[in-house]
């Protein structure tokens, strides 16, 4: 019989995904890393069973976090993505033609080899385009050291917990700041408001200094489950006004495809419901 794999992240709350068949389970001490398959998401993957990312509904997360901020730009060039070594964030940056470059820092080698082998359908060949730098590196320090230069900066964050906490520090985002080219974007992943409103509230409070334009757009990921998920957006450019039918003709001359992209929502995501905006200082 089939296990189900029940995710305790938060207080109060869980979900369950049934594991049809485990494909790979660490069990070790420490952290728990499995991938197993399900009859609705495909290839799972979590870590001390909270889910990380699906084969059925990543494509939410990568084209918010993506599209969203090079469209909005217009004429990024330089990319530099911090975690994402699953591959799934370069796929889709990848495919806007205009982009020149993506630097993808990722803290672990072992976390790009293992999406690789069991995850290849999220990076769908993206490890091999040659626009792709791969940099074995902390994020903080990579940030820290960086000569800057981006027009699009995605942080692709666990949540602020262990190696991922410091990616939701107040020196990190200055350090990101002053790594993006003028008129740059900045933008993180800040978990699922309604249940981790600490995270958008902490990041929002470091950005309001930074950033001449500070907020958030939201996304609903099923599997990310209680309410949508949050996306912290800053910039010193007046990219989120983008009238809509400028968005329109970007996103046609793109040539993208997504599944849940478009250029409507792009600008919907940014209208914030009220207990979301209390959670903006």
């Amino acid at each position: 019989m089939a296990d189900w794999i029940r995710e305790p992240l938060h207080d109060g709350w869980a979900q369950a995904l049934r594991a049809d068949e485990m494909l790979y389970d660490s069990a070790t001490d420490h952290q728990r890393l499995r991938v197993f398959s399900n009859p609705r998401f495909g290839r799972v993957l979590t870590l001390d069973d909270v889910v990380q990312t699906t084969e059925g509904d990543n494509f939410i997360y990568h084209e918010m976090m993506t599209h969203v901020p090079i469209l909005a730009h217009g004429a990024a060039r330089q990319v530099c993505i911090v975690g994402g070594g699953d591959g799934g964030m370069a796929r889709e940056v990848l495919k806007h033609r205009r982009v020149e470059k993506v630097t993808m820092v990722e803290i672990d080698a072992a976390v790009v080899d293992f999406s690789k082998r069991y995850l290849p359908m999220l990076s769908k060949g993206a490890f091999d385009d040659p626009r792709l730098e791969l940099v074995i590196a902390d994020g903080a320090g990579f940030m820290r050291d960086t000569a800057g230069g981006f027009d699009v900066i995605i942080v692709d964050s666990t949540d602020p917990a262990g190696p991922g906490e410091v990616l939701f520090s107040d020196t990190f985002y200055g350090h990101a700041k002053r790594a993006l080219s003028p008129g740059g974007i900045l933008v993180t992943q800040n978990g699922v408001p309604f249940m981790q409103g600490a995270e958008l509230t902490n990041t929002m409070r470091a950005f309001k200094p930074l950033f001449a334009d500070a907020t958030c757009y939201l996304a609903t990921v099923p599997t990310y489950a209680g309410g949508p998920m949050a996306f912290g957006w800053g910039t010193d450019g007046d990219a989120r006004t983008l009238p809509l039918a400028e968005l329109a003709a970007r996103f046609a001359a793109s040539g993208l495809e997504p599944g849940y992209y478009t250029p409507e929502v792009h600008l919907a995501a940014f209208a914030l419901p009220g207990y979301v905006r209390r959670l903006m200082p």
